[in-house]
C-alpha cells in the first residue's frame, strides 16, 4: 500500500475518533459544555454525572461506534495487504481513533479517557475479548459503583483474554492487548489517586446519585453565561 494512502487512512481514523459526541450533545441539546462541569472529561461517564442518562446513553454508543468504524476503514484496502499487515493496520487505526478521542481536533484537543472508543476498537478486532471486558466492567460496577475501577479492570481482562482465554498468534495483537491496561492506567491516574484516598465518586445504574435539580441549575448557569458573554 502506498504511503500517502496509508497516511490518509490513519488520519481518517483519527478524525473519526475526534468526533466529540459528549461536547456536541451537551452544547446542542442542553446548552452546556460537560467539560466545564463534573470531572471535566468529554466522555459518557461525566455526561451521565452532569446531564443524566438520556444524554449519556447516546454519547456512549456513539463513542463505541466511532472506535468500531475506525477499524472497519481497514477493509477498504484489505486486498492490498497480507494477513499480518492487515492486522497491524487495524490496530494502528484503532490506536489513532483512541488518540483522537483523548485529543480531539474538533474540541480543542480536550476529550475523554478513551474507554468507550477502546471498547469499539476491541469489538471490531476481537469480539470475544470485548464481551469478556463488558462482563468484567458490569460486574465490578455493580459491586463497587466505581466506573474508573471497572474500566481499569476491564482493560486488564483484555491481555488475559488474548493470552489465556482465546490465545492469539498475532504479535501485534498481543502487544496491543498489553498496552491497553497501560493506557487506562495513564488516563485514569487522577482516578486512581482518588480511589486510594477513598474520594472517588460513585455511579449508581439503578438509582442516580445526582439530583435533577443540580443538573437543571448547571444548565441554567451555562445558558446565563452564554447570554451575558462571560
Amino acid at each position: 500500500m502506498q504511503v500517502p494512502l496509508h497516511i490518509f487512512i490513519i488520519l481518517t481514523a483519527y478524525l473519526l475518533g475526534s468526533l466529540p459526541s459528549a461536547v456536541w450533545i451537551g452544547k446542542f441539546f442542553y446548552g452546556i459544555d460537560v467539560r466545564q462541569h463534573g470531572s471535566g472529561n468529554a466522555g459518557a461517564t461525566n455526561t451521565f454525572r452532569v446531564l443524566g442518562k438520556k444524554a449519556a446513553i447516546p454519547v456512549l454508543f456513539f463513542d463505541i461506534l466511532k472506535g468500531w468504524a475506525a477499524v472497519m476503514v481497514s477493509y477498504f484496502v484489505a486486498d492490498m495487504l497480507s494477513r499480518e499487515e492487515f492486522n497491524s493496520l487495524q490496530l494502528t487505526l484503532g490506536a489513532a481513533a483512541i488518540i483522537g478521542h483523548i485529543y480531539p481536533v474538533f474540541a480543542g484537543f480536550k476529550g475523554g479517557k478513551g474507554v468507550a472508543t477502546l471498547l469499539g476498537v476491541t469489538a471490531a478486532i476481537h469480539p470475544l475479548s470485548a464481551l469478556v471486558g463488558i462482563g468484567v466492567f458490569v460486574l465490578v460496577l455493580l459491586v463497587t459503583h466505581y466506573v474508573s475501577l471497572s474500566s481499569i479492570l476491564a482493560g486488564l481482562s483484555f491481555p488475559i483474554s488474548i493470552l489465556i482465554l482465546f490465545p492469539s498468534s498475532s504479535p501485534t495483537l498481543i502487544l496491543f492487548s498489553l498496552l491497553t491496561p497501560a493506557l487506562l492506567l495513564v488516563t485514569h491516574q487522577k482516578n486512581i489517586e482518588r480511589l486510594l484516598k477513598k474520594e472517588e465518586s460513585k455511579i449508581y445504574l439503578l438509582k442516580r446519585k445526582i439530583a435533577e435539580k443540580e443538573v437543571e441549575t448547571a444548565i441554567l448557569r451555562s445558558q446565563v453565561k452564554n447570554e451575558t458573554g462571560e
